[in-house]
């Protein structure tokens, strides 16, 4: 699936992190909420279209305390640098 946003609350630690990610494979849209760092407890969320998936992410970013910081073009330039290797 393709990355179409990426996004983290700007919290370290297992009981502060929070991350999002908006993914696609050009028919179905998912969300992918993950509570706490590499193995921490996550949450699916899947969507026909992605008016429905961008209002979830929204209303998971404000639930959720901390400072959300966009990571969707660093994600995108490490993906094409990875490709380019």
């Amino acid at each position: 699936m393709e990355v179409r946003g990426r996004w983290w609350n700007g919290s370290w630690g297992r009981m502060a992190r929070r991350d999002i990610w908006l993914l696609t494979d050009g028919g179905l849209w998912r969300v992918r909420g993950r509570l706490g760092g590499d193995g921490g407890q996550e949450v699916l969320h899947d969507f026909s279209d992605e008016a429905s998936a961008r209002s979830v992410v929204d209303r998971m970013m404000k639930t959720s305390a901390g400072t959300w910081r966009d990571l969707t073009e660093a994600v995108r330039q490490e993906a094409n640098r990875r490709q380019a290797h």
